[in-house]
């Protein structure tokens, strides 16, 4: 196709660059705002164009050479151009910029971001698994960045935790050579403190020469191995017998208030442990829990917010939709000697005005919800009796429309808001907001 030269302009939510060809907007992976580029359109709709650099004419000041050999091909990280300081811009500037389109809202202050390792953190993920004839082999990673359908061919990742990364190669070793190769369809990881986890999806039962070789696969390489013939209940381990997953949670500087959550390994745990520990502290710092508090914590799931507040408080409630996670969540409690908090089990997409938990006068409320964000939930919370709100956010567009809903239905003040490098090199844009009673 043509080539063009233009001007990069902004980044978008994906982290591409935004170029104007001839009055249309371009999207352009690997592109920095400022740089002036050469650039080749790879696909066109009606709206936009999609791009790929052909020749970097002037260089951003904030580009920096990707630390990971797949750079370009993998589409994990698509980031790791840029440096760490203007990544956590670019994620500030998306949040404010939802802030005042969708929301109508500007924090009062600004928190200062959070950040913690930004490589190695990821503890939890889905690697697909792919048999390629023509390459004799199997491929085991993420997914190609310019072909979503094709699995990238990767040795190592430098963003999934050490007990993994490195040997992703060697993985994908292991299952060319077995009976299976082409039966199985995804490996999800999972690392608690001391053990990580692999979940073998496998679309046909597994010989014992396989399941042979993946238990030496994980003798070898310290690694836990579980099975997965079926749906999620199907999950069972091969190696160990019982493979222990937990992870302790410090909320603040005294040991007592610590607590230990046990999982399993295809549960939701947040993907960043250091970053989990940092924004525990903060959730914990705008909440501000006292003796004589009652807090609702939404979107509960383990009780990963839930079981520390519940130290500090004199009760908490825990809902969430998933049964195995409330199951857990209550476990969890007895386990560390929690005797304050109750969970519940309800879909919060549903209205459960008529709930036990949601008529109670709670004090206090912490919401985590998924992408989709708490708009169903607002519409009959929080009550009178709440008089202060931190709302946790995997996606700004969502905290947005939230955050305009609770300062214009309920009269609450956006006292602060800021970012939380939960996945660095990504455009992925973690947030935490605290609202209080105007």
């Amino acid at each position: 196709m043509k080539e063009f030269e233009a001007e990069i302009t902004d980044l978008i939510h994906d982290g591409r660059g935004v170029a104007r060809v001839d009055g249309k907007a371009v999207f352009v992976s690997g592109a920095l705002p400022g740089e002036n580029v050469r650039l080749r359109i790879r696909r066109r709709h009606r709206n936009f164009d999609e791009a790929e650099v052909i020749e970097l004419l002037t260089r951003s000041p904030h580009r920096v050479e990707p630390k990971c050999r797949h750079y370009g091909q993998c589409s994990g990280c698509s980031l790791q151009h840029l440096d760490a300081g203007a990544q956590i811009e670019a994620k500030q500037h998306v949040l404010a910029e939802n802030f005042e389109r969708i929301g109508k809202v500007q924090p009062a202050t600004w928190l200062e971001p959070l950040v913690d390792q930004p490589w190695g953190y990821r503890r939890k993920g889905r690697l697909s698994v792919r048999n390629v004839a023509k390459k004799g082999r199997v491929l085991v990673g993420f997914r190609e960045e310019d072909n979503p359908r094709f699995v990238a061919d990767i040795e190592q990742c430098e963003v999934v935790h050490p007990s993994l990364g490195p040997k992703i190669g060697l993985l994908a070793q292991t299952i060319s050579g077995m009976d299976a190769a082409g039966d199985i369809a995804q490996i999800e990881f999972a690392a608690g403190d001391d053990t990580m986890a692999l979940v073998f999806r496998h679309l046909k039962p597994l010989s014992e020469s396989d399941q042979a070789t993946l238990v030496a696969f994980g003798q070898a390489n310290d690694l836990a191995i579980y099975l997965q013939p079926g749906g999620i209940s199907s999950v069972h381990p091969l190696w160990p017998e019982s493979p222990r997953l937990a992870f302790r949670i410090a909320a603040d500087d005294d040991r007592a208030h610590d607590v230990e959550l046990e999982f399993r390994p295809l549960d939701f745990v947040q993907v960043n442990a250091g970053m989990n520990q940092r924004m525990m502290s903060r959730a914990m710092a705008l909440l501000d829990p006292q003796p004589n508090d009652r807090v609702l914590d939404l979107f509960c799931g383990l009780g990963n917010f839930t079981l520390p507040i519940a130290r500090r408080v004199a009760q908490v409630a825990g809902v969430e939709g998933e049964h195995g996670l409330v199951e857990r969540a209550g476990a969890n409690a007895a386990r560390n000697g929690i005797g304050n908090a109750q969970f519940h089990v309800a879909n919060l997409f549903e209205d459960q005005r008529h709930a036990s938990w949601a008529r109670e006068p709670w004090s206090k409320l912490l919401l985590d919800p998924p992408r989709a964000g708490a708009d169903k939930v607002l519409e009959y919370l929080p009550h009178r009796e709440t008089q202060r709100i931190v709302y946790v956010s995997c996606h700004p567009g969502s905290l947005a429309r939230d955050a305009g809903i609770l300062v214009q239905k309920h009269g609450f003040k956006l006292v602060s808001a800021g970012v939380m490098d939960m996945f660095p090199h990504t455009a992925h844009v973690e947030s935490i907001a605290l609202f209080e009673r105007g």
